[in-house]
């Protein structure tokens, strides 16, 4: 997002955070839930999606049709953040639906982190995107749209269900049935570092030739953290083409420490 929708996402999310503070985990679940039907509702309808975010209209009477629309059939604690985030300026109208998606991806990483199960749903969604990736036929079905959402979700949980938290399913659930029109990967990747940002932190993806000790862990972190000046969280991939040594992608920055990439520079120094 740039410029207004930007400005706009700060508040939004500044506003989700006092709704949250001291709403118990079905509380703040109950509110993803109704603001990713709200997101559904958004994406179906281009039309209102347009007026609802439209710059000439005045903020108050966008925030009051929304109301109109939705009055009694949403929870008055999430018709105040959707009047909230409509009442705002977006430069796109995707903005708008995409502003509405994040907001309830936080509220479930929310219920989540009250739960004491925000590291447990960092991890599963980094390692179900692997499971999709390693998993061709898999990533086919849970991404063909010729399939109905529903039959996609039956899939995510009889994979899922009592293998992985609850709001690891219910955004792994999310992604695959409304991919609102990203890969699976994108939208698991996308959910991640939103819940990393409830935290403030970073995620660094740990490429590896053999698993590392607590020790290490705990002193990669350290000197992660001690690099960037945010908590990181790892996550860490098993890779035989590490050969020694570690690789570490934060965000588009590769920290190579490999010794398949120390070979690669010699044999290009070798040949210049």
């Amino acid at each position: 997002m740039r410029g207004a929708s930007r400005t706009s996402l700060a508040g939004a999310k500044g506003r989700l955070a006092v709704a949250l503070a001291g709403a118990t985990p079905a509380q703040a679940s109950g509110l993803g839930d109704e603001l990713f039907a709200v997101v559904s509702l958004l994406d179906g309808d281009p039309g209102l999606r347009r007026t609802l975010s439209d710059p000439s209209r005045d903020g108050a009477a966008k925030a009051g049709l929304a109301d109109e629309l939705l009055s009694g059939k949403i929870s008055a604690a999430t018709l105040a953040q959707v009047t909230g985030v409509v009442a705002g300026r977006w430069s796109e109208p995707g903005d708008l639906a995409d502003a509405a998606e994040q907001l309830a991806v936080l509220a479930i990483a929310e219920a989540a982190d009250t739960d004491g199960q925000l590291d447990d749903l960092e991890d599963e969604l980094f390692r179900f995107s692997r499971v999709v990736q390693a998993n061709p036929e898999l990533r086919s079905v849970l991404s063909n749209q010729f399939v109905p959402a529903k039959g996609r979700q039956d899939v995510v949980a009889d994979l899922l269900a009592g293998k992985v938290s609850g709001p690891a399913l219910r955004l792994i659930t999310q992604a695959a049935a409304q991919p609102r029109g990203r890969s699976l990967d994108a939208s698991l990747e996308s959910y991640a570092n939103l819940v990393a940002d409830l935290r403030q932190r970073l995620v660094a993806e740990v490429h590896v030739a053999i698993p590392l000790t607590d020790a290490q862990r705990d002193r990669l972190t350290a000197a992660l953290v001690a690099a960037y000046g945010h908590d990181v969280h790892l996550n860490i991939v098993l890779d035989p083409q590490v050969l020694g040594g570690i690789s570490v992608r934060i965000g588009d920055e590769l920290i190579n420490g490999s010794v398949a990439s120390r070979l690669a520079e010699l044999r290009r120094d070798l040949a210049a």
